[in-house]
């Protein structure tokens, strides 16, 4: 990773990590288990709610189905599926692309706009719930890896 300290991965574990690890993987859990409720009451699937994350944030907000498929690290034809799926929920749609006649760009309708802004708030609202154990057991273990 650019930036962050080197550790020797073959060395021994260190016991101090072991609990560093727990207090990070119990505040993903709490993170994703208050998002699999958030998705469930949405009806929206953990693959759909990335995937309209995915769209958002595309210059324009539009994107074309190729890099939506590279984004979501899926094969084209299930990036088609999950869009087939977005846009029977009214999630989602098709536009002919402007710039190449042979390409469709996926955008967000009003519907799914405002549905991603109310799951993106809970969602936050959740990873800031989480952020004091989150800080402590990265920073334990930033520390760790300088002592060790």
């Amino acid at each position: 990773m650019p930036g962050a300290e080197e550790v020797d991965l073959k060395m021994e574990v260190p016991p101090a990590w072991y609990g560093a690890l727990a207090g990070f993987r119990l505040a993903m859990r709490r993170f994703l288990a208050l998002s699999e409720v958030a998705l469930a009451e949405a009806e929206v699937t953990s693959q759909q709610y990335q995937a309209m994350l995915v769209i958002k944030t595309a210059a324009g907000g539009r994107i074309m189905m190729r890099e939506l498929s590279e984004q979501m690290l899926m094969h084209p034809h299930g990036a088609v599926q999950l869009v087939d799926r977005l846009s029977l929920a009214g999630l989602a749609n098709r536009i002919p692309s402007e710039n190449d006649r042979r390409s469709v760009l996926i955008r967000l309708t009003p519907r799914g706009e405002a549905l991603l802004e109310e799951l993106a708030r809970i969602h936050v609202e959740g990873l800031l719930a989480n952020q004091p154990l989150l800080v402590e057991s990265l920073s334990k273990l930033r520390d760790l890896g300088d002592i060790e």
